[in-house]
């Protein structure tokens, strides 16, 4: 896998999840306005499965990244459960 590849994969990764918070927190603006506006009548069930659509692909985004990370390791030679990460030192 090629620098470049695995650059352009991080960043989509990346933009993806970003699209994915931005449209969890709108559905949950939205969720809010239509609750206030018709009360009872609000579909709530309907809100919380598109919420939990969401939460799959942001789980989904996640497993990917630790997918691709692990095959970067791979290639390096490395055992991707035995790299330490540091506190930035």
């Amino acid at each position: 896998m090629s620098d470049a590849a695995v650059r352009e994969a991080r960043r989509a990764l990346a933009r993806l999840r970003r699209a994915a918070e931005k449209t969890e927190h709108e559905l949950a603006g939205v969720m809010g306005a239509l609750r206030h506006a018709e009360g009872a009548d609000f579909p709530v069930a309907a809100y919380e499965a598109a919420s939990d659509h969401l939460r799959a692909v942001l789980a989904f985004v996640d497993d990917e990244a630790e997918r691709l990370e692990e095959k970067v390791l791979h290639a390096g030679g490395l055992e991707p459960g035995r790299v330490r990460r540091s506190g930035g030192m």
